[in-house]
């Protein structure tokens, strides 16, 4: 294998062959092929693109660089969630309890915060003890016994991806359809799946805030877990606000575990019950939209799905008593009400500057190494369109000094924009399927 000439073909607009996909990938893995190597023809993938071909050769060989999740013997279908990433999007802790608590067998595996998105892993990390990091077979035995686990990506699942990740991360090639696509699909299709919904969020907030390009990844997602036997849906939904009201991690698990008890924000559930659905359908235990609802529904009301939270926090080891008392999550020194500027219509709430202000407090990373302090963030409670008075409260600050508030209210000023109108997008744009798109 000659790697100059696969990159010039490449870069001129050739395509390179299942066979040579699979070699350039194994050899990047084990160290044969450097990096400034693999970059030159990642950057050439960012410009030409791959064709489907290629695309599959090379997320089949990502997914074979390691060890899989296995189910053979389990009965229960086998269901997951990925979202993209927004803000305030805690979706993943009220799903994978509810779906679990209704036999779908949910083994998710998570990532953590990427930009101003935050992630799963570290809202879950946010409860005390709980760990995110299990070896795959203690994670299957999690699946047989409780149906459900949140887990991080392991050093046995697709090791390339890994490395290919943090090689894209630092030479600018991380924006690219099938780059991504690959990335997430050889992680889900690890985790021995027969269905995967895919939340893909569009708009400000969202990692690809263009719609075009969010159908596009949709789409290219969908065309690879189909062509591995996997049912695949995505729902487009809207990241032009935050979703619910708690942005940081603690108070996102706070929130999240209110959804539980049916006592969630509208939208926070709203886009919960409609994902929700769509994990229903896969599965093949409900064939009606309206029926799905309601069966979630009865899980939140009846008090199982929060039950089954706390099994899974404490099969996690974490400690269960969050479930019953959010004092037992890490609480922020300092706790401060940002009041509306004006009196108004809420005219816009950026979801991307609270983003990037909640790693600002201490609650994401700006390097792999930083320490993330759990019970920063802000609770917002303003939407676009709502119709406030001069004063009214309309977010609190959550930090751990002085700077921190100051900080907080600067960001809360440049975020929310109060005038004369304010619309919503809807939650849900689009759903896609292997047959095309729809609008609800």
């Amino acid at each position: 294998m000659v790697v100059p000439a696969l990159i010039e073909r490449k870069r001129d607009g050739g395509t390179l062959t299942g066979d040579e996909w699979r070699a350039l990938v194994a050899g990047y893995t084990a160290g044969e092929v450097p990096d400034y190597q693999m970059s030159a023809l990642l950057m050439a993938v960012v410009f030409r693109g791959m064709t489907d071909g290629e695309l599959a050769a090379y997320m089949e060989a990502i997914l074979d660089s390691g060890d899989r999740l296995r189910f053979d013997d389990l009965a229960a279908p086998k269901v997951d969630k990925h979202s993209t990433g927004g803000v305030g999007d805690k979706t993943s802790l009220l799903l994978a309890p509810m779906l679990a608590s209704l036999g779908v067998a949910v083994p998710m595996m998570s990532g953590r915060g990427l930009g101003h998105t935050g992630g799963t892993l570290d809202k879950l990390e946010a409860i005390p003890g709980f760990s995110t990091q299990l070896p795959l077979r203690e994670a299957e035995a999690q699946v047989r016994a409780l149906h459900c686990v949140m887990i991080g990506q392991t050093p046995e699942i697709a090791p390339a991806d890994k490395k290919l990740y943090a090689l894209r991360d630092v030479s600018g090639t991380v924006s690219s359809i099938p780059l991504i696509a690959a990335s997430i699909m050889s992680k889900k299709l690890a985790e021995g799946l027969d269905g995967l919904v895919l939340d893909v969020k569009t708009g400000s907030g969202a990692f690809l805030p263009d719609l075009e390009q969010s159908l596009a990844l949709a789409r290219t997602m969908i065309g690879l877990g189909e062509s591995r036997g996997c049912r695949t849906v995505a729902l487009v939904t809207a990241m032009d606000r935050p979703l619910g009201h708690a942005c940081g991690n603690a108070l996102e698990v706070e929130e999240s575990i209110r959804g539980l008890r049916g006592e969630g924000p509208d939208d926070l559930m709203d886009v919960t019950y409609a994902l929700g659905v769509e994990m229903l359908l896969v599965a093949g235990l409900a064939t009606d939209r309206a029926e799905a609802r309601r069966t979630l529904e009865a899980t939140v009301s009846s008090g199982r799905a929060l039950e089954h939270f706390r099994r899974l926090v404490e099969a996690q080891g974490g400690n269960p008593a969050v479930v019953d008392d959010p004092a037992a999550l890490p609480q922020a020194e300092l706790v401060e009400a940002w009041p509306a500027p004006a009196s108004g219509v809420i005219a816009q709430v950026e979801p991307r500057r609270i983003g990037r202000a909640v790693i600002e407090l201490g609650g994401g990373r700006t390097r792999v190494e930083d320490v993330v302090d759990p019970s920063v963030g802000f609770v917002v409670t303003a939407k676009p369109g709502d119709r406030v008075a001069a004063g009214q409260p309309l977010a609190t600050i959550h930090a751990r000094d002085e700077a921190g508030l100051r900080l907080g209210r600067e960001a809360l000023a440049d975020a929310i924009r109060v005038g004369e109108r304010g619309t919503l997008t809807p939650l849900v744009l689009h759903r896609l399927t292997a047959a095309g798109v729809e609008t609800p």
